[in-house]
């Protein structure tokens, strides 16, 4: 069962200064097997330093890290041996054919020629390259090249695969088509560590997400229980003339003016409970609405809530 599985990352007091500045300031994670984890934080906050980290390029000045099960100061080998990273920028050979590119990863991973092959066929078919694994990668568009990057990160079939701003430059259906690879990767069993600007790739695939700012981890937690933290959720709701909302306003509480429209917003935290009160109350008095819309605050709103000031203290949502 996954609860008696170790975690794929276990980092405690990770610690890293680069001369006098304090890069991460004694961060804690955790990234159950098979789940995507998503790092947010503005540019400078830390991000690409701990995935540096967590992939051996770097070292830490201090905390305990454990990844895919092996400590990465005395095992870094095994380290390497089971993850697999894709950075924001891509690792393609333009010169060489698709195949060729995940021909010449089998050889680094001392696949023998055969398993090279099988392998290779394998990943092209799975990402959709079989009719351009003959083309030179110049020729690839932007969604081929990412996709034939995150195929050689793949050849060594990874544990951990660390994907650094994997759909930046991509277009919506392209950045739609990465995620649904990305799903399928983690429906097979692998663990993704996400660093992404894309606020909406993180609300749309992350199982849990932390948000990084002044080199201190300040909220941590599903998305949605991120969302619920932040003020500013309400119903909106919309009259067909004056006297209506005249009555709307003088029987709900918390309901202000929305500006000039013929409308008026009511806090809530986008529950059935808070939306069925406000129903049953119009409802009762005979107040006829026009439409009725909820507002809850996105992850945008979490990033600019909790970013930008330091903080001592971390916000866990559930």
């Amino acid at each position: 069962m996954t609860s008696q599985q170790s975690p794929a990352i276990a980092v405690t007091g990770l610690r890293k200064s680069f001369g006098d500045k304090l890069v991460l300031d004694g961060i804690d994670l955790t990234v159950p097997q098979g789940t995507i984890f998503s790092l947010l934080g503005a540019n400078g906050a830390g991000k690409t330093t701990t995935v540096q980290i967590l992939s051996t390029l770097i070292n830490a000045d201090g905390g305990d890290i454990r990844v895919a099960g092996h400590d990465i100061a005395g095992e870094s080998d095994a380290v390497r041996a089971a993850i697999g990273v894709t950075g924001q920028f891509s690792a393609v050979d333009n010169l060489l054919s698709g195949e060729k590119n995940l021909l010449l990863m089998a050889d680094l991973h001392h696949l023998t020629r055969h398993h090279a092959r099988q392998r290779t066929a394998q990943l092209l078919e799975q990402f959709d390259l079989v009719e351009a694994a003959k083309k030179p990668a110049s020729t690839y568009s932007g969604g081929m090249r990412r996709r034939l990057d995150l195929a050689m990160t793949l050849v060594g079939s990874p544990q951990v695969i660390f994907l650094d701003e994997p759909t930046t430059g991509l277009d919506p259906r392209s950045r739609r088509n990465m995620w649904q690879i990305v799903r399928d990767l983690v429906a097979g069993g692998v663990t993704i560590f996400l660093t992404t600007q894309y606020l909406e790739e993180a609300d749309e695939l992350a199982d849990r997400i932390a948000v990084l700012d002044h080199g201190r981890i300040v909220a941590e937690g599903t998305a949605d229980a991120l969302k619920r933290r932040i003020p500013g959720g309400h119903m909106r709701l919309r009259f067909a003339d004056q006297q209506g909302l005249e009555k709307a306003l003088r029987v709900l509480d918390r309901a202000t003016r929305d500006g000039d429209a013929m409308a008026l917003r009511v806090a809530s935290d986008g529950s059935m409970r808070s939306l069925k009160t406000v129903i049953d109350l119009l409802d009762e008095r005979a107040i006829e609405v026009d439409e009725l819309s909820v507002h809850t605050p996105d992850l945008d709103d979490v990033f600019l809530a909790l970013t930008g000031n330091p903080s001592d203290r971390k916000v866990t949502a559930r």
